[in-house]
């Protein structure tokens, strides 16, 4: 969320930078603004009112204790008509706070200078490349025929328990994603992030702290009875360990990763591209996330690129980098590197991670903050990244490893499986 007195100092360069977006974000500045002016009026005429009452008070008890009991009780309607005026200014105050958050929430992140202009995935920049693509045999398949012919992954099995995008791994499918999962945690560890175990289940509270809500509502899954959102990323319990905290300059960094099932509903997601493993409801994922001091987020955003990079390597998979254009870029981000695994079988590329800098619009929400050496409070910034998503990796493993005979295990797994070949 942005702060209104950023927004005010910078009003013009933030609508021109939201317009990178795609997105006319003046009327909603403005009403900001507006309201916001509006707000402090009313605290200003709330103050004196209550300060007026207060002072009456005090004056009517001098008045008692002098034996002047008239002119005491006089003075009482003036206060029964202060309290009559500071509750319709109360009521107004909360009514104006409501619709300035209410107005603040609909407006994005403000675009690091670094994105490029552009309308969809289509326009994103590719800033690098890495890694040979294989040359397969002639039959080879995709990563829902290798599935099939392999038994460790059954599709059709976890439609009939739950429903389509909700598959089930076999065997050695179900050991390569242990193996994945250890691996990553191992890596980001050894890295210097500290391993959590995180809530699967979140509250509202949550879910706005982090830009979840209300941006992403309907694709988010509600337990309505009680009220919570099954997770769509580690990044929401993650960042919200922080929430209405002041750190320690000291004790920045904050590096923590973890595993989670994700879930994320999808909805209008259909057709060829999401086949198998490209587009689950529920898949396993292993995040990065960094708590830093704002002179330091974008070294750190480049730490965490670099550190993907690594593991990619490690994995021997082709990859590709983009920085995202300002019309695919996430609602809470200022800057986003996506990274893109390049399917053989399929001849396409398959997003397997995002790495981003939201600067301070998730701090302002989650009210994350640092006492700096002057021993003033400024907010922090945050950072997350996958590292990895399981279900593309796990495609492009079974994809690009394929031999005419089985499967090969990237070498560095070897030790987390047990074994060399499916």
């Amino acid at each position: 969320m942005l702060q209104v007195a950023v927004i005010k100092a910078h009003k013009n360069d933030i609508i021109k930078s939201l317009a990178k977006r795609n997105i006319d974000a003046k009327a909603m500045i403005e009403d900001a603004i507006s309201l916001d002016e509006k707000r402090k009026t009313i605290q200003t005429q709330l103050d004196a009112t209550l300060a007026e009452a207060n002072s009456i008070s005090k004056e009517i008890g001098n008045l008692y204790k002098s034996g002047k009991a008239e002119e005491a009780n006089n003075l009482k309607e003036k206060t029964t008509q202060l309290k009559e005026d500071s509750k319709v200014l109360s009521d107004d105050l909360q009514e104006t706070t409501g619709a300035l958050t209410e107005i603040l929430y609909k407006i994005p992140n403000v675009p690091n200078p670094l994105v490029p202009s552009g309308n969809s995935d289509e326009d994103n920049e590719e800033v690098f490349r890495e890694g040979d693509i294989p040359k397969l045999y002639d039959g080879a398949q995709p990563h829902w025929e290798l599935a099939k012919k392999y038994d460790i992954i059954d599709f059709e099995l976890g439609t009939k328990i739950t429903g389509a995008g909700f598959p089930v791994y076999k065997g050695k499918g179900a050991r390569l994603q242990r193996a994945l999962i250890a691996y990553f945690l191992d890596k980001n560890t050894a890295a210097g992030y500290t391993e959590y175990q995180l809530p699967h289940l979140v509250n509202e509270a949550s879910g706005y702290g982090t830009g979840q809500l209300p941006d992403k509502e309907g694709q988010m899954y509600h337990v309505g009875i009680d009220d919570l959102y099954l997770i769509p990323t580690a990044e929401v319990p993650a960042t919200n360990l922080f929430r209405d905290d002041i750190l320690a300059e000291a004790d920045l960094p904050v590096k923590i990763t973890g595993y989670t099932p994700c879930f994320r509903r999808e909805a209008g997601s259909y057709g060829a591209h999401v086949r198998g493993l490209n587009r689950l409801h529920q898949f396993d994922k292993v995040e990065i996330l960094r708590v830093e001091h704002p002179s330091k987020s974008y070294e750190a955003l480049e730490d965490m690129v670099n550190h993907v990079k690594g593991i990619l390597r490690e994995l021997k998979l082709p990859y590709r980098i983009l920085r995202l254009c300002g019309g695919d870029l996430g609602f809470t981000s200022a800057l986003t590197y996506d990274f893109e695994l390049f399917s053989t079988a399929q001849d396409r590329w398959l997003e397997i991670s995002s790495v981003s800098n939201f600067e301070t619009f998730q701090a302002n929400r989650l009210k994350l903050r640092f006492k700096n050496q002057e021993g003033k409070t400024e907010l922090c910034h945050t950072l997350n990244g996958s590292s990895l998503a399981l279900p593309r990796v796990l495609a492009g493993i079974l994809e690009n490893y394929q031999t005419e005979d089985g499967i090969n295990i990237p070498e560095v797994l070897i030790p987390y499986t047990g074994f060399s070949k499916i």
